[in-house]
């Protein structure tokens, strides 16, 4: 995590935190200064473009900012990658991987750097977790417990891009297709292609019933980067602005 600049900003927060569920315990939720915003959506999807704009967006504007991710964990996160090159995984193993990865960067990155007033950018957070596993069958009840140690973001935005695109735009930068992301450990069909767009087709009907539970902002991500951005900036603004 970086250093704040000298003319970082901390903005008073209106409303009150709260975790999902058990939180982590001794947290003083009180005294987490800064935002957590999160950018959802599957590969593709241009999470890492934006946030990248928006990076430069909010440091130019003052504010000190850091950042996190699926396996980015330093307790998991090189175990996790090796674990899913065999592609043998079981649903309920892939999941704790997860959360494990997870909680570990809450504790560790995410409520140290809220503390010190940066904002969090992260590049996905529980909900691609939870879709993920609830495609896969897991109990969304179980599933629900297991995440109540998150923080809840101050805004999430959801990528949204067709299943059409997202096989182009895979195709255009890795010239394959990943097999986690074609959901082949579900069986759905043996032609990767045709498994790709069945599995992402899913995930997004699971995103919008998780919508409709967590509030998350669904944008149209298939834009170009820069329409995209100004919608971002202008939402995370009011979200700054304490609207």
């Amino acid at each position: 995590m970086k250093h704040l600049p000298q003319n970082h900003i901390v903005i008073p927060r209106r409303t009150p935190r709260r975790f999902y569920g058990h939180g982590i315990p001794k947290v003083d939720l009180e005294r987490l200064a800064g935002r957590l915003i999160v950018v959802e959506g599957a590969d593709g999807s241009g999470r890492s473009t934006q946030i990248a704009m928006l990076v430069q967006w909010l440091e130019g504007s003052g504010h000190a900012t850091t950042q996190v991710g699926l396996k980015r964990s330093s307790l998991v996160s090189e175990e996790l990658e090796q674990a899913q090159e065999g592609n043998i995984l079981s649903r309920t193993t892939l999941s704790l991987f997860y959360a494990t990865d997870c909680a570990d960067q809450l504790e560790n990155i995410i409520l140290p750097a809220l503390k010190a007033g940066f904002i969090v950018l992260a590049d996905r957070y529980i909900y691609t977790l939870m879709a993920r596993d609830m495609v896969r069958g897991m109990d969304e009840a179980w599933l629900k417990n297991l995440y109540g140690i998150a923080l809840e973001p101050d805004a999430v935005f959801y990528l949204n891009v067709p299943p059409e695109e997202l096989v182009q735009r895979s195709f255009a930068k890795n010239t394959a297709l990943d097999y986690w992301e074609s959901g082949m450990d579900l069986g759905l069909s043996r032609d990767m292609f045709d498994s790709f767009m069945k599995y992402q087709t899913t995930m997004q009907k699971t995103f919008r019933r998780l919508q409709a539970t967590y509030g998350f902002t669904i944008v149209d991500g298939n834009r170009s980067a820069d329409a995209i951005n100004a919608e971002l900036c202008k939402k995370i603004s009011a979200v700054l602005a304490g609207k």
